[in-house]
């Protein structure tokens, strides 16, 4: 199938497929007479496995690295879970970083909207940040 039919197969754009194809996540198309890449069942299957893979927030490195492991026939379970292992530690540590922000956001909030804007001290921008 042309760029366009797997691109549609694999529920994605065809620049998104030729981006996939660019990083070398992909096996080699093989050419059609007129030059036009052909993909076949296996390239809509690694595209399939692909955007699941970016659905779970894996890099392309990280969706790299487990194609590179499966790829010589060996089951890429244990290094699957060692990256969502990582990927988990890393969420986990933005979702603390996120969450003291936010507190500290509405810190500031509250005590702007407690404020007095007549009492401000006019040589700040603001007081209250």
């Amino acid at each position: 199938m042309l760029i366009g039919e797997g691109a549609k197969a694999a529920g994605m754009t065809p620049t998104t497929l030729r981006f996939y194809d660019e990083q070398g996540l992909l096996p080699p198309a093989q050419r059609g007479s007129n030059g036009y890449r052909q993909y076949g069942g296996d390239s809509v299957a690694r595209l399939d496995f692909i955007a699941r893979g970016r659905a779970a927030g894996l890099s392309v490195s990280q969706i790299r690295s487990i194609l590179a492991v499966q790829e010589p026939g060996n089951a890429p379970c244990v290094h699957v879970r060692d990256v969502l292992a990582g990927q988990l530690a890393e969420l986990d540590l933005k979702i603390a970083e996120l969450t003291a922000l936010r507190e500290g956001v509405a810190v500031s909030y509250m005590a702007v909207a407690a404020g007095d804007p007549a009492t401000c001290d006019q040589s700040r921008v603001c007081s209250y940040l």
